[in-house]
């Protein structure tokens, strides 16, 4: 058993350690019921629970959260969209999102893909400063992709 002051008691009946524990208006908690003998601690218990709910939403709140947002371009974006789109991956980039960069093919388009892999290798360039690439441009289908994270 061990009291309110975290001092060890020593090897304690069940019925003596719960009338110490009402001594005291503290609740006799099993800490560690694998143990042998069972170790006992003298504790309010409510208080115990409200200060592990505390220390749980303390870690929530220091863990980082991320969402991944998807610009879509195509082959022969024109260059002016293009700055307009490397605008809002900066945005993105700058509230801690990932961006996942798609360029999509139609019809014949699915021949340009260097022409695709050429934009999306520029796409990378503009906007290294304040992120790098975490998965290389891919293909997958008629699309073609690349994930940029914050740096």
């Amino acid at each position: 058993m061990i009291d309110p002051d975290g001092n060890q008691v020593g090897v304690v009946p069940t019925d003596k350690a719960l009338a110490v524990a009402t001594d005291f208006g503290l609740d006799l908690v099993e800490v560690s019921p694998n143990a042998s003998p069972p170790v006992c601690k003298i504790m309010d218990y409510g208080r115990y629970k409200y200060e592990q709910t505390k220390k749980t939403q303390e870690a929530k709140k220091k863990q980082s959260t991320f969402q991944v947002k998807e610009i879509k371009v195509r082959p022969k974006t024109g260059e002016h969209d293009l700055q307009t789109k490397v605008g809002h991956i900066r945005k993105f980039i700058d509230k801690k999102d990932k961006v996942k960069v798609t360029c999509m093919f139609r019809g014949r388009e699915i021949t340009l893909t260097d022409q695709a892999r050429d934009l999306l290798q520029r796409i990378a360039e503009e906007v290294e400063d304040i992120a790098l690439v975490e998965q290389f441009p891919k293909f997958e289908g008629r699309t073609m992709m690349m994930i940029l994270a914050p740096r």
